[in-house]
């Protein structure tokens, strides 16, 4: 390893330490205080490098959250009363669930993540320097694994097609993206329809770099149906007025899927319904979600019964779970070059093609540049023959941070860190691309 990658880990290990909390890692220093679902699920596959007991500990705690169906929440709060995050655990209710968490146990949110954890546990067997104990935790890991996706087959398939719905913004990980915009804006709401509530995440960050208030009273509104449903999808399902059909989510659950076959593998499971629920899912996406004009893939309004025409970063997504064929992905690349996501002179990739009238450089999930996603995209080039291509994205994803620090996210003009700094992906992501490295390297 270089000298300035050296120095670069060794920044990154410590802005993980830093926000190590005993038993789990918070995102970020005071903007996301306790654990978050996919952040810790690629905050393992850093650790898995050098720590594998705190890679293991990370995904063994946000476990601890799982509800009696399988669902997978994407906040365990450190504890009930919380006052540094909205909304908290006395918003989400999630005792109103039979299957939540009762009030004596660990509080949850109420709504669930990308489904990355198969994918990191894997990525921590690999990894393993103790092959044993990673096979153990493999073993121990896996029913509820199994019992997360089956969750997810079960009860959000709604069309039977796999594809899988999301029911809020911030279960896609894309909180306040483009996608959403038209969706949200057919919800009116009047204020005597919300909760009171105040937003901590403006203590912390410039609002011109956040979701808006408008936004925000949308989410607090989904929250709320979700809740008076006692979240249950068979009553979500009849009249919830977002209901998404994903990219990255079923891309990602395509991946997952795949990686928990290998797992089953290992462990001498039956592996045969997790190739299955990959190949559903995948057939799903290529029916529904392609776009062969655009050249991406695209999700789908299923409340509406019609796709989003926007285009996104995370509709290259499919090259990372190989999805997509060989055609689709050189149509894909096509798009990737031209001036919508890369163009000349800037940073890569805008979480949102230029071209879209939305697209802001500086707002969170409508512009700037996620290292998770370059993380991906890096893997999908790969996925394809494209080295050339994964290697000046990966080079591009270690200076963004050598230059600007560990940030959450980075305008795609300038190189500047946005959002949280010392955050905890960015850290732990760049540790896996430079370990990456290093492996190949010693290979050759």
């Amino acid at each position: 390893m270089k000298r300035q990658d050296i120095a670069l880990a060794e920044q990154a290990k410590g802005i993980l330490q830093q926000n190590w909390l005993g038993t789990a890692t918070k995102p970020a220093p005071r903007l996301y205080p306790h654990q978050w679902s996919w952040d810790s699920a690629f905050i393992a596959m850093g650790y898995a490098h050098y720590d594998q007991a705190k890679a293991m500990q990370e995904l063994r705690s946000l476990f601890r959250g799982q509800w009696n169906n399988g669902f997978l929440p994407h906040i365990v709060f450190r504890q009930r009363e919380v006052k540094d995050y909205f909304p908290g655990p006395d918003y989400w209710q999630t005792e109103r669930s039979p299957e939540g968490p009762k009030l004596h146990q660990v509080a949850t949110s109420g709504i669930i993540q990308p489904p990355v954890h198969a994918t990191a546990a894997w990525h921590i067997y690999r990894h393993a320097s103790d092959k044993k104990a990673a096979k153990h935790f493999l073993a121990e890991l896996f029913p509820r694994l199994k019992a997360w996706h089956w969750y997810l087959y079960r009860d959000r398939d709604i069309d039977n097609n796999g594809l899988v719905y999301i029911r809020h913004p911030w279960e896609s990980g894309q909180d306040n993206s483009p996608l959403w915009d038209a969706v949200l804006n057919r919800i009116q709401i009047t204020p005597e329809m919300l909760p009171a509530y105040r937003r901590v995440d403006l203590n912390e960050i410039d609002s011109s770099h956040r979701p808006s208030n408008l936004d925000y009273d949308r989410y607090v509104y989904l929250m709320v149906q979700a809740r008076e449903n006692q979240y249950s999808e068979n009553h979500i399902q009849k009249n919830f007025p977002f209901l998404i059909q994903d990219v990255l989510f079923n891309a990602l659950l395509v991946k997952a899927n795949r990686d928990l076959a290998a797992i089953a593998q290992l462990l001498e499971q039956d592996a045969k319904p997790f190739e299955a629920w990959a190949t559903k899912t995948a057939q799903g996406m290529n029916d529904r979600l392609w776009n062969a004009e655009k050249r991406i893939y695209q999700s789908y309004d299923r409340a509406a019964q019609q796709p989003i025409p926007i285009s996104v970063a995370a509709g290259f997504s499919p090259l990372y779970a190989e999805v997509s064929t060989h055609h689709q992905a050189i149509e894909m690349l096509k798009n990737f070059y031209d001036s919508n996501f890369c163009g000349s002179g800037c940073w890569t990739v805008p979480s949102c093609s230029r071209q879209e009238a939305m697209f802001d450089p500086s707002r969170y999930w409508r512009g700037p540049i996620w290292i998770n996603l370059n993380w991906l995209l890096i893997q999908g080039f790969e996925n394809y023959g494209c080295y050339h291509e994964a290697e000046q994205l990966r080079q591009n994803s270690l200076e963004l941070p050598r230059r600007s620090g560990f940030y959450e996210y980075f305008n795609p003009d300038t190189g500047v860190g946005l959002g949280s700094a010392n955050f905890s992906w960015t850290a732990s992501l760049v540790l896996d691309l430079l370990f990456k490295e290093q492996t190949a390297n010693q290979a050759h």
